[in-house]
């Protein structure tokens, strides 16, 4: 549905092209607007360091982890090299999703463990195809992400614990992986552009979490999931260029 939505922005703001000046070597632009990071993960299983049935290190617990969607404010600041090349830097305010744990022996009772915050930023070089006399000016790049976990917290039915666990020292670790976007600006007048832009993101990461069971079967151990957040990114704005 939101690939759809962002479609059909990209086609309409082809439409009634006034005469202006598009982008050339030299101009800086800003752009800003609503930013969705969208995880379309892929969970390993959870293991466990040290299982007390065993005394093997990685006890597989089966289950899974997932993360939500969240919106915040995006910002974009490019530079253009040429006419047609520019560099890219995405920013944003920082994003916040939920961690639910499912299917496993140690899962909080609701399955939600917690919550993670983090920024994203992303560089890329970015091509644009059509001249500057075309007020529409889509464009593709690929880049470099860096992906700061940070600001985890603990859901009440972990921290405190339920029927089956307590939890504590929640940690997400930091990511670095590729990024590639399409998108698209239309200039409305010579400094002043709507923009509509997707991007998938490539985030690995692992996430590791100590677990004092009530259960003496598996006493206490530190619990870890490897997950391919893998995300899409959806932004629609506003733009301002300039030219020192």
């Amino acid at each position: 549905m939101k690939k759809s939505i962002l479609a059909a922005s990209l086609l309409a703001i082809t439409l009634a092209a006034p005469l202006v000046q598009a982008h050339k070597a030299g101009d800086i632009i800003i752009r800003a607007g609503a930013i969705t990071v969208d995880p379309h993960e892929k969970s390993g299983h959870v293991y466990v360091d040290r299982g007390a049935l065993t005394y093997t290190p990685n006890h597989d617990l089966g289950g899974k982890a997932t993360l939500d969607s969240d919106t915040q404010l995006g910002l974009n600041f490019s530079y253009m090299i040429t006419d047609h090349i520019g560099v890219e830097l995405l920013a944003a305010t920082p994003f916040t999703h939920n961690v639910h744990v499912k299917n496993t022996a140690l899962s909080p009772a609701n399955g939600k463990l917690g919550q993670v915050t983090h920024l994203p930023p992303t560089l890329s070089l970015v091509y644009y195809p059509l001249d500057a006399s075309w007020a529409f000016q889509p464009y593709v790049g690929v880049g470099i992400n860096y992906t700061w976990f940070f600001n985890t917290s603990l859901s009440n039915e972990a921290k405190y614990g339920s029927n089956r666990a307590m939890y504590s020292n929640f940690k997400v670790r930091d990511s670095w992986g590729w990024a590639a976007q399409l998108g698209a600006d239309y200039m409305i007048t010579d400094n002043i552009m709507l923009n509509a832009q997707i991007r998938y993101i490539d985030i690995d990461t692992q996430a590791t979490v100590n677990v004092n069971a009530f259960n003496s079967i598996y006493g206490q151990q530190r619990a870890r999931v490897n997950l391919d957040v893998n995300p899409w990114v959806y932004m629609v704005g506003i733009g301002y260029k300039f030219n020192l």
